[in-house]
This record gives C-alpha cells, structure tokens and sequence, in this order.
C-alpha cells in the first residue's frame, strides 16, 4: 500500500506557545506537516474557553474556535510560570526548529525564555513573536483585539458605504493577516538557515500585517497622499460591484467582452445609453463606473441569479455570484476539489466537517494528520519521549500543577 506522500514541512518541530489571536499560524504549519506541539497552561489555552461549543454544553475540549485553529497540533501542558516549567520549555527548545509566541513583549525576558537565551541555547531556532504593535516603538505595550487592529491597518475604514459610519470587516481577518504573514516569515527565516544555519528572531506586528494585506489603501496613500473612502461595494478599481438579483447577489465586472455584454442588456431592453461608442473604451467606464452599474443594477434585479450567471459565462463574461456561507457546503466547485473533509473525534464517537486545503501542493499534499488536541493530551508522550521523563518523574510534576 502505498504511503501519504510527506508534508513540506515534515520533520521540522514546532513549539507554538500563542494564544487565541495567532494560533493559525502554527496550524498552517503544521497543516504542511511540521510537528506542532502546542503548549498551553494546565488549565488550558484562552481559546478553549470561547464560544460556539459542541452542542452548546461549554467545555474546554468542545471549543470549536479552538479546533479550527489547532487541527494538526499536539496538546502539552506546562505552567511557563513555575521554574520547572521553564526549564522543561528550553529543553524542549533545544532540539526544536521554530518558536512562536504572542505574549505581551517582553513576558519571554521576565519568564528567562527570552531571545538571547533561547538563541545561545539554540542558535539554529527560529523565533516568531507575534505582538499587536511588535516589540518595540511607542505603541509596544498597548493591546488591541482584532477589531482594533483593523482600524490602525487601515481595513476598517475603507468597509463600507458613503457617508456612512464604516463597517467591521467580516471574521478576524486581522489575526489571519498576521497569522499568515507570520508563516511566511517562518518560511523564509528556515530558507535563510540553510545557507547560515543560524536562527532569526521574527518581530511581527499584527497591525503592520493588517495593513499590508489591504490592497489599495497604502498604495492610495502613498502615490497619492489621499485617504481612500469608502465605497459600498464598488471595487477600488471601478470595474466591479455586487448587484442584487431577483433571489440573491451578483458580482458585476465590466472589463471582460463589453460588445456582447451591452448586445445582451438591450436584448432586455435595458441599456439605456450604455450603447455609446465612449464606452467601449475601458477607462470610460472607468470614469463613468457608478452610472454603469446603476444601469446594470437595474437590468438585473429581475433576473433569477443562477441564470443569469450560467449565461455571463457562456458569452465569456467574468461575473460570479455571491453566496452566503452556508451554501459553500454546496458548492460544485469546493466539492468537485474535495475541500470539506470528514475528521474523526474518537472520544466522542462522531465525525465533524472541517474547511479543507486552502492551497494546493502536488508532491506535498496538505493533509490531516491528527484531530484537535484535548488539553494536554500529548503531555505524557512527549516528555517520555523526548525528554526522557519516567512515570514517577511525571506524576510529581503533574502534582505540583507545572503541567
């Protein structure tokens, strides 16, 4: 029989010691197979304890917030804080490949854990510090939560419609931003080691990431020393906006085969003057983009979605519609790719559908390896096996709450 082909990141160790705002990044390492063994206090990750839980029965293993962001993890407890703990952590550390942390800047110091240790410990380990303002500069100490952060990158500002107040962008996409940043950094700093074999320490600040994941704004800002405003769903570059169909939404693009789209609109009767010869020319409709769209608003809202999309795509037009989360599971293209996959919690006797592969590698496919961890699963196992710790060894330190 023939064996899963390995991870790209397989054989690499991962300690992943984040809390609830960046724990995807070291799940997006170990979704490309690095062993990722995430550490958490003995009463369990911050993330445990959120919302929406299995069945709604609140408990720290029926988190889903928190199996989302830990698929692929081992489970180790161990209280950072205790003397023990930390000299079990460098241990660890000495024969780990990356560390990633999102403490407050400098608990890593105050804990003996910090760079310069680790790094004398380790000069080949890679640190990534996640950290709202980074670790230096004079916002350093402040927290910000994920809505913050989309305010000071920028995001924020620019959801929503004119004149009015802005819109809280959907989701925790300022986490996401950092997080996969932060596996990019990761990446590059490992690239780095095999020409130098030494290790970088990684100053990631959330807000940083947020705003370089915003398109338009900076770009805005800087060629043009302009703040970009809000613009419903007008696209920064007036070629698309979402419609209203007769039953459900519709993503307008007005750069693809303009002939036969407008052919297609007077057929309905419902061109007005979007005939002119000035329109042809795309920076016209550039110009012109908000009147196009009303006239286009107005063809379709009659229209059943569907319909009209499978004829958009047959006259070669790039319209797509756009559908509520729930209809993803649906969707023929999601699983014609295999993307939801059926993941096994055998101690509850179910399988639950989790959001599959969001790339595609050919000769390191992305994989699951193991469900989410319950708290401190794996404890026992990696420090026996690592770290060579006998029964007795264990029972003690679990007795005296260091794991």
């Amino acid at each position: 029989m023939t064996q899963p082909a390995a991870g790209a990141l397989a054989g690499l160790r991962v300690l992943d010691l984040t809390g609830h705002r960046a724990q995807l990044c070291a799940r997006l390492l170990g979704d490309m197979g690095a062993d990722v063994i995430k550490i958490e206090p003995p009463a369990g990750d911050d993330a445990r304890r959120m919302g929406p839980f299995l069945d709604d029965l609140p408990h720290r293993d029926r988190s889903l917030f928190f199996w989302f962001y830990n698929l692929n993890k081992r489970s180790l407890t161990l209280d950072l804080n205790h003397s023990r703990g930390a000299d079990i952590f460098l241990q660890l550390a000495r024969s780990a490949d990356i560390v990633i942390e999102s403490f407050a800047p400098g608990t890593l110091d105050q804990l003996g854990l910090g760079w310069d240790v680790l790094h004398r410990e380790n000069p080949a380990l890679v640190l990534c510090s996640i950290a709202p303002f980074g670790q230096t500069g004079p916002y350093r100490d402040y927290v910000a939560d994920d809505t913050v952060l989309t305010a000071l990158g920028g995001m924020l500002y620019v959801n929503g419609f004119p004149g009015h107040a802005p819109v809280r962008p959907l989701g925790l996409q300022a986490y996401h931003s950092s997080a996969y940043f932060g596996a990019i950094a990761v990446m590059l700093a490992l690239l780095a080691r095999d020409n130098t074999a030494q290790g970088q320490w990684i100053d990631l600040s959330m807000q940083e990431a947020t705003a370089a994941a915003v398109e338009h704004v900076a770009g805005g800002f800087f060629e043009r020393n302009e703040a970009e405003p809000r613009r419903g769903t007008l696209h920064w570059s007036r070629f698309f906006r979402v419609g209203k169909c007769r039953d459900g939404y519709i993503m307008h693009c007005t750069l693809g085969d303009w002939t036969s789209l407008i052919e297609w609109v007077k057929s309905d009767g419902k061109a007005a003057d979007l005939d002119d010869p000035n329109y042809q020319q795309p920076m016209y409709r550039y110009l012109m983009a908000e009147h196009v769209f009303e006239v286009l608003d107005d063809w379709v809202k009659d229209y059943p979605r569907d319909e009209l999309l499978e004829r958009a795509q047959l006259l070669r037009q790039p319209y797509a519609t756009v559908r509520p989360p729930e209809a993803l599971f649906d969707d023929e293209q999601l699983i014609e790719r295999g993307y939801f996959v059926e993941i096994e919690h055998p101690e509850l006797g179910r399988k639950f559908r989790y959001p599959g592969a969001p790339y595609l590698f050919n000769g390191t496919p992305w994989r699951v390896t193991r469900r989410p961890p319950l708290t401190g699963e794996h404890t026992g196992e990696i420090l026996r096996d690592d770290l060579a710790m006998a029964p007795e060894v264990l029972a003690v330190l679990a007795a005296e709450g260091v794991i």
